[in-house]
């Protein structure tokens, strides 16, 4: 009998892709929802942004004032919506960060051998 392959796609944890899209926005300025998509999964190597979780969190980050967005033309001429990080935005991801590197410093403490 023969192992099955067991495809591994891990998941973005929990609270950290507003913090993967504002640091996407901040490095590269305003792009596209699938070119924030792709960034990511890019640097990352594992990572896998679904439409059905950026789209909406874009969506949510223009409600806070985070993010602001204009139609423009993509590379191969077509229609997409641009997105760019406001100054509240650049605030939020300080926030962010600090709040990932605190949960990180938490996960740290318990894992490590006593």
């Amino acid at each position: 009998m023969g192992k099955e392959e067991v495809s591994f796609r891990p998941e973005i944890p929990p609270g950290t892709l507003y913090m993967l899209i504002l640091t996407t926005l901040s490095r590269l300025g305003p792009m596209h929802g699938y070119g924030i998509a792709q960034h990511i999964q890019q640097l990352s190597e594992i990572l896998q942004v679904e439409e059905g979780s950026l789209y909406p969190a874009l969506q949510r980050m223009l409600i806070k004032g985070w993010v602001t967005a204009e139609w423009g033309q993509s590379d191969n001429n077509r229609r997409a919506r641009y997105y760019k990080l406001t100054a509240a935005g650049r605030k939020q991801l300080s926030t962010e960060i600090s709040e990932f590197e605190r949960v990180m410093q938490a996960i740290t403490r318990v894992i490590q051998p006593a």
